[in-house]
């Protein structure tokens, strides 16, 4: 890693551990919102990345339950190379490091935590936080279906690579009828 030297002339340095120039390019509205946290731009990145991403992994909670109803919780994971492993289970994040788990409809909620037992069981090489990650979220689902607590409902979900052309479609239509009204 490029570690700046100290230098007797100059400005001194922002940050106290290693750090190295970068160059992006970021859109105007990323700018402002980065000038409203601090003017200092790598200030305001560091800032708001210490924030969303928490520098301890141990602050930041594998398995969640976030209530988003009176009585109603969802389920939200951290970051997990093993749970994309189960081809049908959908990993929607949300916020950085926060997935929604999604089940395709007509797949059993229970099909969740015997894929997570067969992973468990069958893959050796896990890393800690990995292998952490599957057994709480195994004994979240386990007591959560044994109390009888656990059940599913859908979301609704727009295929977003055809929603532009559907919007420019509809806009299209709109602009054809009024030009049809001006017309009359």
């Amino acid at each position: 890693m490029y570690t700046q030297r100290k230098r007797g002339k100059g400005r001194p340095p922002k940050f106290s551990e290693s750090r190295r120039p970068v160059t992006v390019t970021l859109p105007e509205s990323t700018l402002a919102r980065l000038a409203a946290i601090n003017p200092d731009r790598a200030q305001a990145i560091v800032k708001a990345v210490g924030t969303a991403v928490p520098l301890d992994a141990k602050r930041q909670k594998q398995v969640e339950v976030v209530e988003v109803a009176p009585g109603v919780g969802i389920i939200l994971v951290g970051p997990s190379q093993y749970l994309k492993r189960i081809k049908w289970l959908r990993l929607v994040e949300l916020a950085p490091m926060r997935y929604l788990l999604t089940i395709p409809s007509g797949t059993a909620v229970d099909s969740l935590e015997l894929a997570l037992v067969d992973l468990l069981e069958n893959v050796k090489s896990l890393d800690k936080w990995e292998r952490s990650i599957l057994e709480h979220l195994r004994e979240l689902m386990r007591t959560s279906r044994v109390g009888e607590n656990l059940y599913k409902a859908e979301l609704l979900f727009i295929d977003t690579k055809r929603l532009s052309s559907l919007t420019s479609e509809h806009s299209q239509l709109k602009r054809g009828k009024s030009a049809a009204r001006a017309l009359r």
